[in-house]
């Protein structure tokens, strides 16, 4: 089912209407009832009763997103959501290895004795803890040196930092932030893959799955590093979808087109 997104969006923020000053592209977007004057939404077209939202020449009217910008706008707004969401994670992450570097010992106290309560536990569903990868791999944290703890928390603090600039760029679809999430998200690509051929997991499959999808749409679809023909094909497609433009150029088209 194809979604509408111009109708889609104005149901949920409202229309958008402007009143240009020029004579011939303000009588295309006005229309008289018998409930008032009504005009053409910029966003979907349709029309709104009631006075315009703004006015002025035409070429002072808010660019508003429609069409297939729209939906790349919502796109992006998902990747933004995506990347705020890790982005806390990863702070909640970095938190907990910071406070563990400063309370080390006693929280390898406390996992050994919770160790020893369990362990007759799981030895009855024949499993030993004390052969289990994932113990193993706690266990070899506890021998970290508490400065290797501190940089690891900062390191990872800068990469939440990442995340977060990238999640607000997105959201308000700011071009550098495109730029950032592209060279940021493919220089990790190789981390993931590494990651990878280590230990398998679902999560890790549909992390670097999400990834390239989102490198190759962000510098494809918004023109990035001169694909598709640049910042300017950029530009044209954005204001070749305004529906002032649409009008006026309908406007002068001859009357037997």
């Amino acid at each position: 089912m194809k979604i509408d997104w111009d109708r889609r969006t104005c149901a949920r923020r409202g229309h958008v209407t402007y009143a240009p000053d020029e004579s011939a592209l303000r009588t295309r977007l006005c229309a008289e009832t018998s409930l008032g004057e009504a005009w053409r939404c910029l966003r979907c077209g349709d029309f709104a009763l009631g006075a315009p939202h703004g006015s002025g020449p035409a070429d002072e009217a808010p660019l508003v997103p429609r069409g297939k910008v729209l939906r790349d706008l919502f796109i992006l707004r998902f990747l933004a959501i995506e990347r705020a969401v890790r982005g806390v994670f990863i702070v909640l992450v970095a938190a907990a290895v910071w406070k563990f570097s400063n309370s080390q010992n006693s929280v390898r106290r406390l996992f050994d004795e919770y160790l020893d309560v369990f362990r007759p536990v799981f030895k009855h569903f024949h499993y030993d803890l004390d052969h289990s990868p994932v113990v193993g791999t706690i266990q070899k944290t506890f021998g970290y040196k508490h400065s290797t703890l501190v940089l690891v928390a900062v390191l990872l603090l800068a990469y939440a930092l990442i995340e977060l600039v990238e999640a607000g760029g997105l959201w308000y679809a700011k071009r550098w932030a495109e730029y950032l999430t592209v060279v940021a998200t493919a220089a990790f690509l190789p981390l993931e893959i590494y990651e990878l051929t280590e230990h398998v997991s679902y999560l890790k499959i549909a992390t670097l799955v999400l990834n390239i999808i989102a490198v190759l749409y962000i510098a494809l679809a918004k023109r990035l590093f001169g694909l598709r023909g640049g910042r300017k094909a950029f530009e044209e497609e954005r204001h070749s979808a305004s529906l002032l433009e649409v009008e006026e150029s309908a406007g002068l088209e001859p009357s037997h087109a």
